[in-house]
């Protein structure tokens, strides 16, 4: 992660035109269209990009396809964000095949997504500079469901994500180690985290608040994967941790607690962040507080004009 303040991109106005991409896993396109519609019904302009619904296995389609929608949404220069369809897998496989130097030379926007997004989370912070928003995407539950979407979720991202409104705090259910932290937020899904060790994309946590989900993962892979990142020096210098969703991981708590507790900084847990319902939305590059007398995570926002 660079260690400057990254760009936040200028939140949205009713209207604005937004493209969906699929970087990583094949798209469910009723779920697809009934989160389409969610998007429209917030005031947004939505474009598919014309590979979405493209497949190949576990993946939505080819590599060099999706790395195409992804920088063509991008680098339009009417597309105000970018959103991920969903997660799965196959975000990784696209970082090589991106023409960096003409995404950079594009206006900076907002990109949404999370799970397999934290691959493209952490490398739009390395080549771009660019905060970027890990949240609910529309083809999965929490937007795309056969009921509608979770109304407190969908709030939540709405004030994340628009101009002239700022997202309550997201409080989680207990604290693990007292304290008060602000500094820019990063980190995402474990499982990537772990993945991207090595790579130019790599968690840098020093100078940040980290933030921690996944889902499906035994305690023993949990253990397994945060000692990699405390071995690759990965978390050295962090200000504070955020343990949010764990979804189908069993009970994960005492193995986070037991590598994550000795680094001494604040530390909150159950914060409803990353998979499951309910899922807030989190800035990842802005600033954030942790603060640990109300175990809440709070995103802050800077003018774009203003920031470095």
């Amino acid at each position: 992660m660079t260690s400057h303040r990254l760009w936040i991109p200028a939140r949205l106005r009713p209207g604005d035109r937004v493209a969906v991409v699929a970087p990583s896993g094949p798209v469910d396109p009723v779920r697809l269209a009934r989160g389409r519609q969610v998007l429209t019904e917030i005031g947004l302009d939505v474009v598919v990009m014309p590979r979405v619904l493209n497949r190949r296995g576990y993946l939505a389609g080819s590599d060099v396809g999706r790395a195409a929608d992804l920088q063509e949404a991008w680098c339009d220069p009417d597309i105000r964000a970018v959103v991920c369809a969903r997660g799965g897998y196959g975000a990784t496989r696209v970082l090589d095949l991106l023409e960096w130097p003409a995404m950079e030379a594009a206006r900076p926007k907002i990109l949404l997504g999370s799970s397999d997004i934290t691959a493209l989370h952490q490398a739009f912070a390395v080549r771009l500079g660019v905060a970027s928003c890990f949240g609910p995407m529309p083809a999965c539950q929490t937007l795309g469901d056969d009921e509608g979407p979770e109304k407190d979720s969908l709030a939540h991202l709405c004030s994340s994500l628009f101009e002239r409104e700022m997202p309550a705090p997201v409080a989680g259910d207990r604290v693990i180690v007292s304290g008060h932290a602000e500094g820019p937020l990063t980190g995402g899904n474990l499982s990537l985290l772990a993945a991207l060790c090595g790579t130019p994309y790599a968690l840098r946590a020093e100078g940040h608040i980290v933030l921690l989900e996944d889902v499906g993962e035994a305690p023993y892979r949990i253990d397994r994967m945060l000692t990699q990142l405390l071995q690759a020096g990965c978390l050295d210098g962090a200000l504070g941790v955020v343990l949010a969703s764990w979804v189908g991981c069993g009970d994960p708590m005492g193995v986070l607690v037991e590598r994550l507790a000795p680094l001494g900084v604040p530390m909150i847990a159950g914060v409803p962040i990353g998979h499951g319902t309910p899922q807030f939305t989190a800035w990842m590059g802005a600033d954030a507080v942790i603060d640990t007398e109300s175990c809440s995570l709070t995103c802050l926002f800077r003018d774009p004009a203003t920031a470095l």
